[in-house]
């Protein structure tokens, strides 16, 4: 059973095949004999995974299940309030940090039926996007043991793609659920800001934190935002290519990219207009500016959130982390805003220019998974690699969009494609179409 879809668990336990709590317990003894286990979760928690599938248990006997991942077990990173159990968002700052009630998400998933196993490990502070995080533990890769896995949603892709849960619950600020799930060949859904609750979830840029799924397949990710807002999941049924219109973006997006990421691409494109799509090139000077923003609206966010429990204990941070956050403190107030509504203006110029568009598409990282001992040893490596890896992710964050990453036939490469705001039921059925026609 394990290895499989949440989706298909979901259907073999409405069936009668698989039995709820069989399935938690055959999560808990995979994850209890996988040597990397403890890379990937900073905790379980089986005395209520084990409860939930129970719970999950009597409602199927009763023929009451609440959706078709009732009794389904996933992971959530450590950066989500679980009552009573460790919440540290991978920082020493935060260490013994146990909330007295869960997250809203979570609350709101665990009611529609989901199981949780546990907390996976994330970059400190959710503040870089390669997955490496010396104070806690460095998840890893699944296509290469020396590499970086991704982040800062890092422990919650490994988790999936080592086999050790169906599914997963990351958080997305440049590029957090997106950039460990195209290195790990996942799926990852990105949500607009706003569309989830943020309530219990230990912030990093409130303004750009954004939840989303890890998982298998579209169908999973869109089943899995349904859980999370406590509603019907989108309808992926008849989807087709065929007639959809999408664009490239060459602005930055393609730019400087690494050997393999830019085939992959190139080859996935080919297929998506062999399946039937059109595809225009854009160019959209407007993201270029709003990438040379980024600095202002990301660390000044930060710093200011963290500044005071940072700065009472510098020491325990790992320091490249420690620098990306005070990077922030240089920036006025005057800066700060001048930035947002220069942004806000930006989005506009760029939804007008893709109105007509099904989707954007893109690279979801213009560079393969890097090495991870020498990030820990290169500080100019480290730079350079980790604003590579978030490069074409934030520009989603930056114009307001949903984006939803897949697979792109090469191992560790991805295509993501970019939907407007709260577009994502739209997004989640023109995906399902692109992963049949990657597939």
């Amino acid at each position: 059973m394990l290895g499989q879809t949440a989706a298909e668990l979901g259907r073999a336990i409405d069936k009668g095949r698989i039995h709820p709590v069989e399935l938690v317990e055959a999560q808990l003894d995979a994850i209890d004999k996988h040597p990397l286990a403890g890379r990937i979760y900073a905790r379980l928690t089986p005395k209520r995974a084990r409860a939930e599938a129970m719970a999950a248990a009597g409602r199927v006997k009763a023929g009451l299940r609440r959706g078709l991942l009732d009794g389904v077990p996933v992971s959530w990173k450590d950066l989500f309030d679980t009552a009573g159990v460790a919440t540290e968002a991978g920082t020493a700052l935060l260490r013994r940090r146990v909330p007295e009630r869960d997250a809203l998400v979570l609350e709101r998933a665990t009611f529609q039926g989901l199981v949780c196993l546990g907390k996976t490990h994330m970059t400190e502070l959710a503040f870089s996007g390669l997955g490496i995080n010396p104070v806690t533990a460095s998840p890893p890769c699944i296509n290469d043991p020396g590499a970086a896995p991704g982040g800062s949603s890092s422990g919650a892709a490994a988790s999936v793609a080592f086999g050790l849960a169906p599914a997963a619950i990351g958080s997305d600020t440049g590029g957090s659920v997106r950039i460990p799930a195209a290195w790990n060949d996942l799926v990852g859904l990105k949500t607009t800001s706003g569309l989830l609750p943020l309530d219990g979830v230990v912030p990093l840029c409130e303004r750009f934190d954004t939840i989303g799924p890890i998982a298998r397949s579209v169908e999973d990710c869109a089943l899995l935002l349904g859980q999370l807002q406590g509603a019907a999941p989108p309808d992926l049924g008849g989807v087709a290519l065929a007639g959809a219109r999408l664009m490239v973006l060459e602005t930055v997006a393609l730019d400087d990219l690494r050997p393999a990421p830019e085939m992959a691409f190139d080859h996935s494109v080919a297929r998506l207009i062999a399946a039937g799509a059109t595809v225009e090139r854009l160019v959209a000077p407007e993201v270029a500016e709003a990438m040379s923003l980024a600095g202002i609206l990301f660390t000044a966010e930060a710093y200011a959130i963290w500044r005071d429990k940072i700065e009472a204990a510098p020491e325990k941070m790992f320091p490249r982390i420690l620098e990306r956050f005070r990077s922030g403190a240089s920036f006025t107030a005057a800066d700060y805003v001048a930035a947002w509504r220069r942004l806000e203006e930006l989005r506009r110029i760029w939804a007008a220019r893709v109105a007509t568009a099904d989707a954007v598409i893109l690279p979801t990282s213009p560079i393969l998974p890097p090495n991870a001992n020498r990030l820990m040893t290169d500080d100019a490596y480290f730079v350079t690699e980790n604003l590579l890896a978030l490069r074409n992710t934030r520009i989603g964050n930056l114009m307001g969009s949903c984006v939803l990453t897949l697979p792109a036939g090469e191992p560790s490469c991805g295509i993501s494609l970019m939907a407007p705001a709260f577009a994502e039921a739209r997004l989640l059925r023109l995906g399902a179409a692109v992963e049949a026609a990657l597939r």
